[in-house]
């Protein structure tokens, strides 16, 4: 029987659009519609589920799916036991505690005594144990910033991107707690096939990932200034440099990381570089 994978990924939300996003970005082409539950693709041996967030740990952990996409966040509350084989980077947050906003917050001692709501009551517990402060744990499955309002709990530990909602619902936030991305998990007893399959999936995503991080500059600029452009931009090796047929001009080729692209840009204006052009890259493979 030819081995599959099978992929659980969220059924809902930001993370399930970025999760598909990524796989499709690996090349591998599925049909997804509203309500569907599995997805099998056409040109790879990956079926996804659409599952529960809070349900992905356990059922990766217990073979139900070879792979899973979620956030770190849930993956440490549950402590399943899974490899975690990539941070992917997206759907950054971080779980944090938040009061009401009258309320007089000076440092965690404050939350002594206090009722705090959560989905997380693992992580939070670990927490307030570690800083000795007692207080009850409230857990809510879904909605925790409005428990405050509803008189369920003086204070919440919620994920927070922005912190709008928080400020929505008359809450401050007071201390981070932890911080989570998109993680991509692993069941440990998958079969020689399946980690075949898992290791050419990783080489796609890390290309995949790597592309978004960087940026394909071309440039023209006087051979005077090569040796200083070349410490600039280093490249995969080295900077491919070819002659133009004006004499003392060469055109270079590399890339860079998109977070120094402007400072590296001014850099390079300042030592003659004309004609500098900026291109998306598409894949990068090590």
């Amino acid at each position: 029987m030819k081995s599959e994978l099978k992929i659980a990924v969220q059924k809902k939300g930001r993370l399930k659009e970025e999760s598909i996003r990524l796989i499709r970005d690996c090349g591998i082409r599925f049909s997804v519609f509203n309500g569907q539950l599995k997805a099998t693709a056409d040109n790879y041996p990956l079926q996804l589920l659409f599952l529960r967030a809070s349900d992905i740990p356990n059922y990766v952990a217990g073979g139900v799916a070879d792979l899973g996409i979620v956030g770190y966040n849930l993956v440490a509350e549950y402590d399943s036991p899974v490899r975690i084989l990539k941070d992917l980077g997206f759907s950054r947050c971080r779980l944090s505690i938040a009061v009401e906003r009258n309320a007089r917050y000076r440092g965690v001692g404050d939350l002594e005594g206090l009722s705090i709501a959560t989905s997380h009551p693992r992580l939070l517990s670990r927490y307030l144990r570690e800083n000795k402060v007692k207080a009850r744990i409230h857990r809510i499955a879904g909605s925790v910033e409005v428990a405050p309002a509803m008189g369920v709990a003086d204070a919440v530990c919620d994920l927070v991107t922005t912190g709008s909602t928080l400020l929505s619902n008359g809450l401050k936030e007071v201390a981070s707690i932890a911080s989570s991305t998109a993680t991509l998990i692993g069941d440990p007893h998958l079969s020689q096939d399946q980690k075949s399959l898992v290791d050419g999936l990783l080489l796609r995503i890390n290309a995949v990932i790597r592309a978004r991080e960087y940026k394909y500059i071309l440039l023209n600029a006087p051979r005077r200034s090569l040796d200083a452009i070349c410490r600039l931009l280093p490249g995969m090796k080295s900077p491919t440099v070819s002659s133009l047929k004006d004499r003392g001009w060469v055109s270079v080729q590399s890339v860079v990381r998109e977070t120094q692209f402007w400072e590296m840009v001014e850099k390079l204006h300042d030592l003659g570089a004309r004609g500098i052009l900026v291109v998306g890259v598409e894949k990068m493979v090590f």
